[in-house]
């Protein structure tokens, strides 16, 4: 990384000051003097203006990005209350003033729960099957040794079919290079799809060791509630790690070590105009402890001046620069239940910062003209800020001034980086079933029993009206009137139960609607009319899953397909490991793995009978049948290798029944023993089996190629 402005980590001052003695024999530093020095450090340090200003950029970015998501942040409250099964304060405070219980029913949480159980079973996968792969590139690069090996080799049987009697042309000539250059293209492609497994199962190794199975569970949880979820990785951290040491003592070291990790949403705040992660000042709000920032301490980029006057500055109560009213809200949402949990937590704030300054302003915050060559190019800047101190500021290291973040959405908005949850889609069903049943409980209330009209007038003094059980005897008085009318009417309220419910119904079945998952989807009842037949249900659940499928698809281009590129960047410029080098390309398959494993297999096996007959045989060889019979055994958990011998082993195999038919067509007598050997004969052979030696591929020799043919007795 290019840092500006910032020392190298670990450097120490030039001059040391408040240097003493002890006993005349070691020099010791007196905590003030120490003190002083790195407050001097850190002073002329913060006061460079690149610096200052840099800070100053920053916090007026976070201001506007800060400003621009109030309305994201209030609808993704609302989302994670809903995920809760709770209703957001604002509206509980309104149902309890109109009287009405405080019930809430678990559609919405239902509904992203589904959702992403659906997605879970599309990206995730069972078993060894991964939403991705790797794949060499479709025409692998001819090393320019092995093209010059079949030169080598072309030119040798050339020569020999010469020695031979022979007269080859030139168009023969060119054929037999065409056909050796095939030739290799096929066993380079080979070898390539061999490396990339290899490669593959090494980049897996390393998400799974830096923790991306963990940080995508909780994604997919992210994608189901809120707007937009987020991702970040591969992350350079250091990393203690206990080794042993020659004596069997226990030895910590520290390495670097990639990393991946969810994101909350409520922490990302993109700049107002933003698209996705890479587009406009991008900031991500960190919640640091003591342990976590000291451990910055001595990592290339950061300023040990810096984090260390931050220590001693905030280090004991925290320090809570950026904490907005969403806070409280939010903690109460994710079941902290103080105010002062979210205030009064001793972490300290800081702000991560992304985004593009120009040369110019760069120049203008102090640097210099061989740090910043052009001053009307946009460079990518990395830095973190603590109140107005700055503890890392680096350009961005990727050479296309990418941002190790990634995001997508359930639904997708045209020109936003925020898109609709779940629960935007269904928001308004989920109020309409919400009312409804409060409003049935109270129905259901009312209309429960008898309500009684009673003529107060009528009652004898201090008879009880209050309470009304089995076999109550009511006293009256006389009607002064004389009128005719009972004291005490009971009469039956109605009950609009069957109504309500059907409204609850409908809205409950538009939410299946506008979220795309029908309930039969997840087998939580049974689907009617064409759904009662096999292929109903198996027609409706393919159209079900479109938009499982779009959703999936776009986890593949925006999650799955940016990362690993990265990772495999990051492999190609600083790993040492050669299998992680090659010309490969990343391929997400997430949308296709939504295909019914079980029909795929099915579609196997009948290949399998269909082609297993004599013209079948004869196209495709032992070999193509050997690859079908592999696809086939990895899907039922096989070991492969164990069962389909290697290519080679059946070659040797067909050889040897090749040699028996023809020993027993010449009545037990091996193959070529009655005729008589070429005087050129076995040099030219040994041609073909030096070209194939040689880097070449297996074929004919040239001799059986080129014309005319000797003639006989030559």
């Amino acid at each position: 990384m290019a840092g500006f402005g910032l020392p190298t980590p670990g450097s120490a001052p030039a001059q040391p000051m408040g240097v003493g003695s002890l006993g005349g024999a070691v020099a010791v530093q007196s905590v003030s003097s120490m003190q002083a020095q790195l407050d001097k450090a850190f002073s002329a340090e913060q006061a460079q203006p690149v610096i200052t200003g840099l800070a100053a950029h920053v916090k007026a970015a976070f201001t506007r990005a800060q400003t621009a998501k109030l309305q994201v942040e209030q609808d993704m409250l609302e989302a994670l209350y809903a995920r809760r099964g709770e209703y957001t304060a604002d509206k509980k405070a309104k149902i309890e003033a109109a009287g009405q219980p405080l019930i809430y029913m678990m559609l919405p949480s239902v509904k992203m729960r589904q959702a992403e159980s659906l997605l879970r079973d599309g990206l995730v996968g069972a078993g060894t099957e991964k939403p991705w792969t790797l794949e060499p590139t479709p025409v692998p690069d001819l090393p320019p040794a092995e093209v010059q090996k079949i030169f080598q080799a072309v030119t040798a049987e050339v020569e020999q079919a010469i020695n031979a009697g022979l007269e080859p042309t030139l168009e023969a000539v060119r054929q037999r290079l065409q056909t050796a250059k095939v030739e290799l293209s096929e066993r380079l492609r080979e070898a390539a799809v061999a490396h990339a497994k290899v490669a593959e199962d090494k980049m897996e190794d390393q998400l799974l060791e830096g923790g991306f199975p963990e940080a995508f569970d909780e994604f997919l949880t992210d994608l189901t509630t809120f707007k937009t979820a987020f991702i970040a990785g591969p992350i350079i951290r250091n990393k203690p790690k206990l080794a042993w040491g020659p004596q069997g003592q226990p030895v910590v070291t520290k390495d670097l070590k990639l990393e991946w990790e969810r994101v909350d949403p409520f922490d990302m705040y993109p700049a107002p105009w933003a698209r996705g992660v890479n587009d406009g000042p991008m900031i991500r709000k960190h919640r640091l402890s003591r342990d976590r920032l000291s451990a910055m301490i001595g990592v290339e980029g950061y300023s040990e001046n810096a984090i260390r006057k931050v220590l001693e500055l905030y280090g004991t109560g925290g320090f809570n620069d950026s904490w907005s009213p969403i806070e409280s809200q939010r903690a109460t949402a994710e079941g902290k239940l103080t105010l002062d949990a979210t205030i009064n937590t001793g972490l300290i704030d800081t702000l991560q910062y992304w985004g593009s300054v120009s040369g110019q302003i760069l120049r203008d915050w102090g640097m210099t003209a061989a740090q910043v060559p052009d001053a009307a190019k946009e460079y990518e800047v990395e830095a973190w800020v603590i109140g107005p101190h700055v503890i890392k500021a680096v350009l961005n290291s990727d050479p296309l001034a990418r941002r190790p973040y990634y995001a997508t959405s359930y639904e997708r908005v045209p020109g936003s980086i925020w898109g609709n949850s779940v629960y935007d889609l269904m928001k308004d069903c989920a109020d309409m079933c919400n009312a409804t049943t409060r409003s049935l409980a109270a129905n259901l209330g009312i209309s429960s029993g008898p309500q009684v009209d009673i003529n107060v007038d009528r009652l004898p003094p201090g008879a009880e009206v209050s309470s009304m059980y089995p076999w109550k005897i009511w006293t009256t008085t006389s009607d002064p009137m004389n009128s005719t009318q009972p004291a005490i009417k009971f009469f039956q309220p109605t009950s609009n139960a069957a109504e309500l419910m059907s409204v609850f119904e409908k809205f409950s079945s538009l939410a299946d609607e506008y979220t795309g998952i029908p309930r039969y989807t997840v087998g939580a009842e049974s689907a009617g009319g064409a759904g009662r037949t096999a292929s109903g249900m198996s027609m409706m659940l393919g159209n079900a899953s479109k938009i499982i499928k779009s959703i999936v698809a776009g986890v593949d281009s925006r999650i799955f397909t940016p990362m690993l590129e990265r990772l495999y960047y990051y492999n190609m410029r600083y790993s040492p490991d050669p299998d992680l080098k090659g010309d490969l390309c990343i391929i997400a398959r997430g949308a296709a793995s939504l295909a019914t494993k079980e029909a795929a297999q099915q579609r196997r096996g009948e290949f399998l009978l269909a082609t297993n007959n004599p013209t079948d045989m004869q196209i495709m060889g032992l070999e193509g049948r050997a690859e079908v019979l592999r696809a086939a055994a990895s899907t039922l958990d096989l070991n492969p290798s164990k069962i389909v011998p290697p290519v080679a082993v059946l070659k040797d195999r067909q050889r040897m029944v090749q040699m028996q038919q023809a020993m027993a067509a010449q009545g037990g007598e091996p193959p070529g023993a009655n005729v008589a050997p070429s005087p050129k004969g076995p040099a030219v052979a040994g041609s073909g089996q030096a070209l194939m030696a040689e880097g070449g591929a297996a074929g004919a020799p040239i001799t059986d190629q080129f014309s005319p043919q000797p003639q006989p007795g030559a």
